[in-house]
């Protein structure tokens, strides 16, 4: 049976963050099929990392080069002033439920649900 996981990054604390990214590395190199979303004030550290000097640029790089970021909240991307520098990525960004990701549709494609 394969492991189905849906990390949802809230928390911009940069520590808390980086540990999404470490989670999702691991857990596709164990096999699990791992999708990243991004939300609340993570979108504005997701952009912060994007900089080669910043700390964790590059296990936020490795995570992004293995396509693991499957969403970004287009509404908090606008709130945390973050939108231009997620569309510079070019990250997916996701609002079908009022401008924000719905969970819904990964509980229904049988994923589980993880928060940091």
């Amino acid at each position: 049976m394969s492991h189905k996981v849906a990390l949802v990054a809230f928390n911009g604390e940069p520590m808390c963050f980086v540990h999404v990214l470490l989670n999702a590395l691991d857990m596709q190199a164990q096999g699990y099929d791992v999708k990243v979303i991004i939300e609340g004030s993570a979108t504005r550290t997701a952009t912060s990392l994007n900089e080669p000097s910043a700390q964790f640029h590059k296990v936020y790089q490795q995570v992004k080069d293995s396509g693991l970021i499957d969403c970004v909240c287009k509404a908090c991307s606008v709130k945390m002033e973050a939108l231009t520098g997620i569309e510079a990525q070019g990250l997916p960004l996701c609002g079908e439920m009022v401008g924000h990701p719905s969970l819904a549709r990964y509980i229904d494609a049988g994923y589980t649900i993880i928060t940091f």
